[in-house]
């Protein structure tokens, strides 16, 4: 196996997913690991072979990966696939689907524990367990999710070696202590066609979420651009549109209410880094418990201390910000059948819940203090 076998067009370098001192270098980050560029052929230019027009647009384009993505799809002219030999047109409109997850070459194949719900020859959906890294990283050379996949791979394959496992089933992540439902890609034809799915925003991804305070709409759409924060680079923030950052859309629906808290269904059309977690917190509603984002104090509720016990308690059950990705819909890449995956709840945030759903009835909140 060739080592580069399987890996998407890398052809830009995302400052945002490299900063050494991030929680982000670490998986605890982006949703989605590609991103769209997009380029007007301007009027005057003479003909030129695609593959040598993009080489001097894009930083760090060496022909080789230029021509990979071409090849695989990942270059639109016009809307449409060429090949490495077209010739730029004055007014063309070129897409490039990027691979922007940072590479590693020394991975190591481990035998870990994954919650395998599905897997064909095609791709595998793993029910993550909360506090597993997405993929080595700064700090997190092992116990991640990749490394566990590729010793899973490895089983599948026996003469593969540690040199050519490549690190292509990633083509989104969750945040380490989220739980729930994620997509690895086992071919390289899955992982373009899942790319591409991410980026119409055809996946469908429902996360649920223990927030912080009483939210009054029972549906309800947040947007804004999602960028690091200007002074905090370990954290994200909101913008107004247009001024920083990715466009970024949440809508949530309330599911239940428990006076000081609420569960909420959120369903992304964009996957932005710490995107549901800062959305909430921009709106006045932290994640319970989510240490980054102001949630792991009390923001609602009682001054009393027996309500502070009680909340401690519920930390102690729950130690991570409340976040579950419970639902994953897409069209499998090789029989276009539409396919749809729920997973239960992790069990500290089962705990964690019907805590709250015994105290609301007890207390008979209604939102008031006592």
């Amino acid at each position: 196996m060739d080592a580069e076998q399987g890996l998407l067009l890398r052809m830009m370098i995302d400052e945002e997913l490299l900063d050494e001192d991030s929680e982000l270098e670490n998986g605890d980050g982006s949703e989605e690991l590609f991103e769209k560029k997009r380029f007007e052929v301007a009027q005057g230019q003479e003909p030129l072979r695609i593959d040598k027009y993009l080489m001097t647009r894009i930083q760090g384009a060496t022909r080789n990966k230029v021509q990979r993505g071409i090849e695989n799809g990942m270059v639109l002219v016009n809307g449409n696939t060429v090949k490495a030999n077209y010739k730029v047109r004055p007014g063309d409109d070129i897409v490039t689907f990027t691979d922007t997850a940072p590479e590693d070459t020394n991975l190591k194949a481990e035998e870990l524990p994954l919650n395998i719900v599905y897997e064909d020859d095609s791709v595998m959906l793993v029910n993550k367990v909360p506090g597993m890294v997405m993929h080595p990283g700064c700090g997190n050379y092992s116990g991640t999710l990749v490394n566990g996949a590729l010793w899973h791979f490895q089983q599948q394959q026996p003469d593969l070696t540690e040199d050519e496992l490549p690190r292509f089933g990633m083509v989104h992540r969750i945040d380490k202590n989220t739980s729930g439902l994620v997509i690895m890609a086992k071919t390289e034809q899955a992982s373009v066609h899942l790319a591409k799915q991410f980026f119409n925003h055809t996946v469908e991804r429902k996360y649920v979420a223990l927030v912080w305070g009483d939210i009054k709409e029972d549906n309800g759409t947040i947007t804004g651009h999602v960028g690091r924060h200007q002074r905090f680079r370990k954290i994200m923030d909101v913008y107004p549109d247009g001024e920083y950052g990715k466009e970024a859309t949440t809508h949530y629906t309330v599911l239940e209410r428990f006076g000081y808290t609420t569960l909420v269904e959120c369903r992304l059309e964009t996957g932005r880094t710490h995107q549901i977690r800062v959305h909430m917190q921009h709106i006045g509603h932290p994640l319970f418990n989510d240490d980054t984002y102001g949630g792991d104090r009390i923001v609602k509720g009682t001054v009393y201390t027996k309500y502070k016990q009680f909340v401690d308690n519920c930390f102690t059950i729950c130690p991570r910000h409340a976040l579950h990705a419970q639902t994953l819909g897409f069209t499998h890449p090789k029989t276009q059948e539409r396919m749809l995956f729920e997973s239960e709840l992790a069990k500290d945030m089962q705990q964690v819940i019907e805590k709250w759903r015994v105290y609301t009835k007890a207390k008979n909140l209604t939102g008031e203090d006592e």
